[in-house]
């Protein structure tokens, strides 16, 4: 799939910045990467360990509600609100909100707000984000409780403009394990420079992964996140790299078309298994294009080779300078080849914004 899961780690820089009440769970476990978990035997002074956000049962009008600041901006396409194990205590209702803010008012959740709820200066300074009135993604749905075979809810988004921050509503309170949010990374791009090198194939940046020959053991797209990574005989030519029959290959839209200028490609962590050798190829297509090559598995007669096959070394970032690319015009879609098999960790290619009009110079050229 095309959408990427736009919920990164905590330490992403994704983060619940606010939330009405904590009382027996704090909202950051919403983030949390791993599932949820039950124990029978945990408590705390506050009641029943849960992993999850819960809020204590309401006793004055209205309904808890938090914000998160998601940790790549971008176009969302949908949720999962997951239940698990919230069953006679998950919130009956959720509704979810969002914004696209360029600045905050100052605030100080804390870590562990296990027992605690705003204080008042909290409430007063997100009560300058005029949140009850952002735009509505999901309006007010009902949530299956958190047995197994109903505890994911999913919601489709229509919502067609960039997305930092979210609001996510309960009503009138409870508990909710897990949010995931579905989508594809944007960034504003009025504020960059053509002159400026950009990682254009970044998933901050809009890059996605559009398809991919094997992922038995880590999915491509994760070579374009944020942040660093966590026998045959067989003959080689004179540069060292192995002859093999076979190779794996992953397709990649960049965030935005543009001139490569230099690749960093990272095999940091993967010792034993990573590829002998590795080689990129790129191509400018329309989308019309693009729906074209996804149904022929991108059996693409427009491929040109980016960067030469090159020849890979175990846990080391492999870096690439413009001397030794060898395409010098504007590309949209890159595939990364490596030859036999093996891990990357992740891929970088940086480059220099190209214009629309630069875009459909090269478009009519090419037909």
């Amino acid at each position: 799939t095309a959408k990427r899961e736009l919920k990164l780690s905590k330490g992403l820089l994704k983060l619940v910045i606010f939330a009405t009440d904590e009382w027996f769970a704090p909202a950051r476990n919403l983030l949390k990467r791993e599932p949820p978990q039950f124990v029978a035997s945990a408590f705390t002074e506050f009641g029943k360990w849960m992993d999850g956000w819960e809020t204590r049962r309401k006793r004055i009008p209205g309904h808890d509600w938090c914000i998160i600041q998601l940790g790549v901006p971008g176009l969302i396409h949908g949720f999962d609100v997951d239940t698990s194990f919230f069953t006679g205590n998950h919130s009956p209702y959720v509704s979810i909100q969002a914004a696209c803010l360029e600045e905050l008012p100052s605030f100080t959740p804390g870590d562990d707000r296990t027992g605690m709820a705003a204080t008042e200066a909290q409430l007063a300074a997100v009560a300058k984000l005029s949140s009850e009135a952002w735009p509505e993604l999901v309006s007010v749905s009902e949530l299956q409780p958190g047995y197994s075979d109903c505890c994911h809810n999913y919601f489709r988004a229509s919502f067609k403009r960039r997305v930092t921050h979210l609001r996510l509503n309960m009503y009138p309170d409870g508990g909710i394990a897990r949010l995931r949010v579905f989508g594809i990374g944007q960034r504003d791009w009025s504020s960059v420079s053509t002159n400026q090198h950009v990682d254009l194939i970044a998933m901050t940046n809009g890059g996605v992964c559009l398809g991919y020959s094997d992922a038995h053991f880590g999915h491509p797209r994760n070579m374009i996140g944020i942040a660093e990574g966590l026998t045959l005989v067989l003959q080689a030519d004179r540069r060292g790299i192995l002859q093999v029959p076979g190779w794996e290959w992953a397709v990649f839209r960049l965030g935005h078309p543009g001139l490569i200028r230099s690749i960093e490609v990272d095999t940091n962590h993967f010792k034993g298994n990573f590829p002998d050798s590795c080689r990129i190829e790129a191509c400018l297509l329309t989308p019309e294009e693009e729906v074209q090559c996804v149904q022929t598995r991108w059996n693409s007669g427009k491929w040109e080779v980016l960067l030469p096959a090159q020849k890979l070394r175990p846990h080391h970032r492999h870096h690439y300078t413009d001397a030794e690319l060898t395409l010098n015009r504007p590309v949209s879609h890159v595939r990364l080849v490596i030859a036999p098999d093996g891990g990357v960790s992740r891929l970088r290619l940086w480059g220099q914004l190209t214009s629309v009009i630069q875009m459909a110079n090269k478009l009519l050229k090419q037909s």
